[in-house]
Protein backbone atom coordinates (compact mmCIF):
# COMPACT_ATOMS: atom_id res chain seq x y z
CA UNK A 1 0.00 0.00 0.00
CA UNK A 2 1.56 3.27 -1.16
CA UNK A 3 -0.11 5.56 1.39
CA UNK A 4 1.88 7.28 4.14
CA UNK A 5 0.37 8.95 7.20
CA UNK A 6 1.35 12.58 7.79
CA UNK A 7 0.33 15.05 10.52
CA UNK A 8 -2.96 16.15 8.96
CA UNK A 9 -3.31 13.90 5.93
CA UNK A 10 -2.50 10.61 4.24
CA UNK A 11 -0.08 10.93 1.32
CA UNK A 12 -0.45 8.73 -1.79
CA UNK A 13 3.13 7.89 -2.73
CA UNK A 14 2.51 5.44 -5.57
CA UNK A 15 5.22 5.96 -8.20
CA UNK A 16 2.73 6.34 -11.06
CA UNK A 17 0.75 8.90 -9.07
CA UNK A 18 3.90 10.94 -8.50
CA UNK A 19 4.93 10.60 -12.15
CA UNK A 20 1.50 11.75 -13.34
CA UNK A 21 1.52 14.69 -10.94
CA UNK A 22 4.87 15.79 -12.34
CA UNK A 23 3.29 15.90 -15.80
CA UNK A 24 0.37 17.92 -14.46
CA UNK A 25 2.68 20.45 -12.81
CA UNK A 26 4.64 21.18 -15.97
CA UNK A 27 3.84 24.28 -18.02
CA UNK A 28 4.71 22.19 -21.08
CA UNK A 29 1.59 20.05 -20.56
CA UNK A 30 -1.19 21.46 -22.73
CA UNK A 31 -4.95 21.12 -22.22
CA UNK A 32 -5.55 17.61 -23.56
CA UNK A 33 -2.53 16.21 -21.76
CA UNK A 34 -3.53 17.96 -18.55
CA UNK A 35 -7.10 16.66 -18.68
CA UNK A 36 -5.95 13.11 -19.45
CA UNK A 37 -3.44 13.38 -16.61
CA UNK A 38 -6.20 14.21 -14.15
CA UNK A 39 -8.17 11.20 -15.39
CA UNK A 40 -5.12 8.95 -14.97
CA UNK A 41 -4.39 10.32 -11.51
CA UNK A 42 -8.01 9.77 -10.42
CA UNK A 43 -7.84 6.15 -11.51
CA UNK A 44 -4.58 5.54 -9.63
CA UNK A 45 -5.96 7.20 -6.49
CA UNK A 46 -9.08 5.07 -6.73
CA UNK A 47 -7.02 1.89 -6.82
CA UNK A 48 -5.02 3.10 -3.82
CA UNK A 49 -8.24 3.69 -1.86
CA UNK A 50 -9.34 0.15 -2.72
CA UNK A 51 -6.01 -1.27 -1.60
CA UNK A 52 -5.67 0.84 1.53
CA UNK A 53 -9.18 1.28 2.88
CA UNK A 54 -11.48 -1.47 1.64
CA UNK A 55 -11.75 -4.99 3.01
CA UNK A 56 -11.60 -8.19 1.02
CA UNK A 57 -13.18 -11.57 1.48
CA UNK A 58 -12.35 -15.09 0.31
CA UNK A 59 -14.91 -16.75 -1.93
CA UNK A 60 -15.19 -20.14 -3.65
CA UNK A 61 -14.59 -20.04 -7.43
CA UNK A 62 -15.13 -22.76 -10.00
CA UNK A 63 -12.49 -22.59 -12.73
CA UNK A 64 -12.75 -24.69 -15.92
CA UNK A 65 -10.54 -27.27 -14.21
CA UNK A 66 -11.24 -27.23 -10.48
CA UNK A 67 -12.78 -25.41 -7.56
CA UNK A 68 -10.46 -22.93 -5.84
CA UNK A 69 -10.56 -19.95 -3.50
CA UNK A 70 -10.48 -16.39 -4.77
CA UNK A 71 -10.42 -12.96 -3.16
CA UNK A 72 -13.01 -10.24 -3.74
CA UNK A 73 -13.10 -6.58 -2.67
CA UNK A 74 -16.03 -5.88 -0.38
CA UNK A 75 -18.14 -2.76 -0.75
CA UNK A 76 -17.49 -1.84 -4.39
CA UNK A 77 -21.25 -1.42 -4.84
CA UNK A 78 -21.39 0.92 -1.85
CA UNK A 79 -19.30 3.84 -3.05
CA UNK A 80 -20.40 7.47 -3.43
CA UNK A 81 -18.21 9.90 -5.38
CA UNK A 82 -18.92 13.62 -5.00
CA UNK A 83 -17.65 15.87 -7.77
CA UNK A 84 -16.74 19.41 -6.67
CA UNK A 85 -17.43 21.26 -9.92
CA UNK A 86 -15.74 22.03 -12.17
CA UNK A 87 -12.08 21.06 -11.88
CA UNK A 88 -12.86 17.68 -10.37
CA UNK A 89 -14.77 16.42 -13.45
CA UNK A 90 -11.81 14.69 -15.19
CA UNK A 91 -10.46 13.61 -11.78
CA UNK A 92 -13.80 11.92 -11.07
CA UNK A 93 -13.78 10.34 -14.53
CA UNK A 94 -10.64 8.51 -13.44
CA UNK A 95 -12.14 7.50 -10.10
CA UNK A 96 -15.07 5.95 -11.97
CA UNK A 97 -12.66 3.63 -13.76
CA UNK A 98 -11.81 2.20 -10.34
CA UNK A 99 -15.41 2.40 -9.05
CA UNK A 100 -17.61 1.94 -12.15
CA UNK A 101 -20.75 1.24 -10.12
CA UNK A 102 -20.40 4.21 -7.76
CA UNK A 103 -23.27 6.57 -7.07
CA UNK A 104 -22.40 10.15 -7.96
CA UNK A 105 -23.18 13.55 -6.52
CA UNK A 106 -22.19 17.05 -7.61
CA UNK A 107 -21.65 20.27 -5.71
CA UNK A 108 -20.90 23.47 -7.59
CA UNK A 109 -18.76 25.60 -5.31
CA UNK A 110 -16.53 28.56 -6.02
CA UNK A 111 -14.58 31.11 -4.06
CA UNK A 112 -14.91 34.84 -4.59
CA UNK A 113 -11.46 35.68 -5.93
CA UNK A 114 -12.25 39.40 -6.09
CA UNK A 115 -12.85 39.55 -2.34
CA UNK A 116 -9.42 38.15 -1.57
CA UNK A 117 -8.40 36.19 1.53
CA UNK A 118 -9.45 37.53 4.89
CA UNK A 119 -7.20 37.78 7.93
CA UNK A 120 -7.82 34.12 8.73
CA UNK A 121 -6.73 33.00 5.27
CA UNK A 122 -10.25 32.18 4.02
CA UNK A 123 -12.30 33.17 0.98
CA UNK A 124 -16.06 33.80 0.73
CA UNK A 125 -17.57 30.67 -0.85
CA UNK A 126 -20.66 30.45 -3.04
CA UNK A 127 -22.54 27.16 -3.42
CA UNK A 128 -24.59 27.35 -6.63
CA UNK A 129 -25.90 23.79 -7.00
CA UNK A 130 -26.10 20.64 -4.89
CA UNK A 131 -27.34 17.24 -6.05
CA UNK A 132 -26.40 14.32 -3.82
CA UNK A 133 -27.54 10.71 -3.84
CA UNK A 134 -28.73 8.90 -0.74
CA UNK A 135 -25.74 8.07 1.43
CA UNK A 136 -26.05 4.92 3.54
CA UNK A 137 -24.11 4.07 6.71
CA UNK A 138 -22.01 1.40 4.97
CA UNK A 139 -21.03 3.60 2.02
CA UNK A 140 -17.51 4.72 1.24
CA UNK A 141 -17.78 8.41 0.34
CA UNK A 142 -15.08 10.18 -1.70
CA UNK A 143 -15.25 13.97 -2.07
CA UNK A 144 -12.96 14.83 -4.97
CA UNK A 145 -11.35 18.18 -5.74
CA UNK A 146 -7.88 18.34 -7.35
CA UNK A 147 -6.79 21.38 -5.33
CA UNK A 148 -7.09 21.81 -1.56
CA UNK A 149 -5.75 25.33 -1.02
CA UNK A 150 -7.19 27.38 1.83
CA UNK A 151 -9.76 24.70 2.70
CA UNK A 152 -12.59 27.25 2.54
CA UNK A 153 -14.38 25.53 -0.35
CA UNK A 154 -13.97 22.04 1.05
CA UNK A 155 -15.36 23.00 4.45
CA UNK A 156 -18.50 24.38 2.78
CA UNK A 157 -18.80 21.25 0.65
CA UNK A 158 -18.46 18.95 3.66
CA UNK A 159 -21.20 20.86 5.46
CA UNK A 160 -23.57 19.85 2.65
CA UNK A 161 -22.33 16.26 2.55
CA UNK A 162 -22.84 15.79 6.27
CA UNK A 163 -26.33 17.29 5.99
CA UNK A 164 -27.46 14.15 4.13
CA UNK A 165 -25.81 11.56 6.37
CA UNK A 166 -24.99 11.24 10.03
CA UNK A 167 -23.28 7.89 9.67
CA UNK A 168 -20.86 6.44 7.12
CA UNK A 169 -18.29 3.69 6.77
CA UNK A 170 -15.50 5.85 5.33
CA UNK A 171 -15.46 9.52 4.30
CA UNK A 172 -12.48 10.73 2.27
CA UNK A 173 -11.46 14.09 0.88
CA UNK A 174 -9.24 13.38 -2.13
CA UNK A 175 -7.00 15.97 -3.76
CA UNK A 176 -4.04 15.97 -6.11
CA UNK A 177 -2.22 18.88 -4.46
CA UNK A 178 -2.80 20.36 -1.03
CA UNK A 179 -1.47 23.29 0.98
CA UNK A 180 -0.63 22.80 4.66
CA UNK A 181 -3.01 25.59 5.74
CA UNK A 182 -5.94 23.97 3.95
CA UNK A 183 -5.24 20.54 5.39
CA UNK A 184 -5.08 21.97 8.89
CA UNK A 185 -8.33 23.92 8.44
CA UNK A 186 -10.29 20.92 7.16
CA UNK A 187 -8.77 18.54 9.70
CA UNK A 188 -9.66 20.83 12.59
CA UNK A 189 -13.22 21.42 11.33
CA UNK A 190 -13.87 17.77 10.40
CA UNK A 191 -11.53 15.50 12.36
CA UNK A 192 -13.61 12.46 11.42
CA UNK A 193 -12.76 12.88 7.72
CA UNK A 194 -9.70 11.18 6.16
CA UNK A 195 -7.68 13.57 3.99
CA UNK A 196 -5.92 11.94 1.04
CA UNK A 197 -3.56 13.82 -1.26
CA UNK A 198 -0.82 13.07 -3.76
CA UNK A 199 1.33 16.04 -2.65
CA UNK A 200 1.57 18.45 0.25
CA UNK A 201 3.11 21.59 -1.21
CA UNK A 202 5.03 24.38 0.47
CA UNK A 203 2.56 27.19 1.01
CA UNK A 204 -0.14 29.53 -0.31
CA UNK A 205 0.79 32.77 -2.03
CA UNK A 206 -0.93 36.08 -1.27
CA UNK A 207 -3.68 35.27 -3.79
CA UNK A 208 -4.49 31.94 -2.16
CA UNK A 209 -2.85 29.75 -4.81
CA UNK A 210 -0.82 26.68 -3.91
CA UNK A 211 2.95 27.02 -4.43
CA UNK A 212 4.54 25.33 -6.31
CA UNK A 213 1.15 23.85 -7.22
CA UNK A 214 0.01 23.26 -10.78
CA UNK A 215 -1.87 26.47 -11.57
CA UNK A 216 -5.65 26.68 -11.87
CA UNK A 217 -6.72 23.08 -12.55
CA UNK A 218 -10.10 24.10 -13.96
CA UNK A 219 -8.65 26.65 -16.36
CA UNK A 220 -5.96 24.26 -17.56
CA UNK A 221 -8.36 21.34 -18.03
CA UNK A 222 -11.08 23.33 -19.82
CA UNK A 223 -8.89 26.03 -21.46
CA UNK A 224 -10.94 28.89 -20.09
CA UNK A 225 -7.85 31.12 -20.08
CA UNK A 226 -4.91 31.16 -22.50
Amino acid sequence: MAIETRDHAHLITHALAQDTLSTLRSTETEQVGFRKGLVRLGRICGYEIIDGAMDTEFVPIQTPLAETTGERVKGLDNVVIINVLRAATPFVEGLLKAFPRAKQGVISAGRDESAGMDADGEFPITIDYVKLPEINPDDTVIVADPMLATGSTMCKVLDHVLDVTDSYENLFVLSAVSAPAGLIRVDEAFPEVDLLTVAIDDRLNDDGYIVPGLGDAGDRAFRTTD
